[in-house]
């Protein structure tokens, strides 16, 4: 890569895998029994997060269903998107979107241009996990890993997505269990066009030793979790922040308990306001933990009011029981809806 200022790093905060909404108004244009992608309410739920405090949208990855979308599909998701925000005047609010490709290398380039071409500053591209980790195609040191990404930079330094910066997005549910070590990270962040990761899992060492890898430039290449119950301890060590579904439907307290995480000196009246958020953002992280794209979507539309939720493509169950959904929210939501009101 090459023209380094120009390719644009994230910026730290509280970002939102966006689910994508689908609408029973209309069939999908390749099957009659699909329903149609809901632009119109794509763009309305990413003006409430902008409008929220919330850093920056991530469109069609994991929860954006990006794999059950067509590629013109996408393209006009993320446009559609993109024109909302700038006719609101949110010009610089910044888009980041999945790449889910699993491996192709001129596919995951083809994605990225696509969404160059409308107006995403990023692009979030899953670790290729066909083979998962177990297998030693990655060689010693995950060589292989780290030249697939930087086949993917050479392609984009020739197209359209030649100014776009990559996150690295590793999420070891839907790759086979395929982890990237700290060290592939380190290499990578060498990378120009490389500009942060996404680690969807548990292990917070990760986390950490990459947040606080001397060998890496934090200023150009940051480091989010996708799981909001690991902001405080993350946040406090260096990471940039999260990528996170709850924050569909409750970000006001996801994005207030960032901004305690982040100062250096609390009030102890402020330090205990960012125990309990922490506690209770925690508490409520159960439920997606527990119910996963289905509970992120049911709670997207009965908390925060976006969706449909008899629309859903298969193989997706489109909506939560009744009894499930306040089994849930009694054991997981009630405190923090409640807290999401007062902010």
């Amino acid at each position: 890569m090459t023209a380094s200022s120009s390719i644009p790093v994230p910026p730290k905060g509280v970002w939102v895998p966006s689910p994508t909404f689908f609408t029973t108004s209309s069939p999908s244009p390749f099957s009659p029994t699909q329903p149609a992608v809901d632009y119109a309410a794509q763009t309305a739920h990413t003006l409430f997060l902008a409008r929220s405090g919330i850093t920056g949208v991530v469109l069609l990855g994991s929860t954006g269903e990006a794999m059950h979308l067509s590629r013109s599909e996408r393209y006009s998701l993320v446009k559609s998107v993109r024109q909302g925000l700038d006719e609101a005047g949110l010009h610089k609010f910044p888009i980041m979107a999945g790449v889910l490709t699993n491996g192709g290398v001129e596919e995951t380039v083809q994605w990225l241009d696509d969404y160059a071409e409308v107006g995403a500053q990023f692009g979030l591209v899953l670790v290729p996990g066909y083979f998962g980790h177990g297998q030693g195609v990655w060689g010693e040191g995950q060589e292989g890993v780290v030249s697939w990404f930087r086949e993917v930079l050479a392609g984009m330094d020739k197209s359209q997505s030649k100014e776009m910066g990559v996150v690295v997005y590793n999420y070891p549910g839907v790759s086979n269990g395929a982890v990237l070590e700290p060290e592939g990270y380190r290499a990578l962040a060498r990378e120009e066009g490389v500009v942060g990761c996404k680690m969807s899992h548990g292990n917070i060492s990760h986390h950490l030793q990459v947040s606080l890898d001397p060998e890496i430039n934090h200023e150009r290449f940051r480091v989010f979790s996708g799981f909001g119950q690991q902001l405080g301890p993350i946040v406090r060590f260096g990471a940039a922040g999260v990528i996170d579904g709850m924050s569909a439907y409750c970000p006001k307290t996801v994005v207030r308990l960032y901004e305690l995480a982040q100062k250096d000196d609390l009030r102890p009246s402020e330090r205990a306001e960012l125990n309990k958020l922490q506690y209770v953002v925690s508490k409520a992280e159960e439920f997606v933990v527990k119910y996963g794209l289905k509970g992120i979507k049911e709670a997207t539309y009965r908390v925060a009011g976006f969706g449909n939720l008899e629309a859903a493509r298969v193989p997706v169950v489109a909506r939560m029981g009744e009894k499930e959904w306040e089994d849930g929210r009694r054991k997981y939501l009630m405190e923090i809806e409640e807290i999401e009101k007062t902010l």
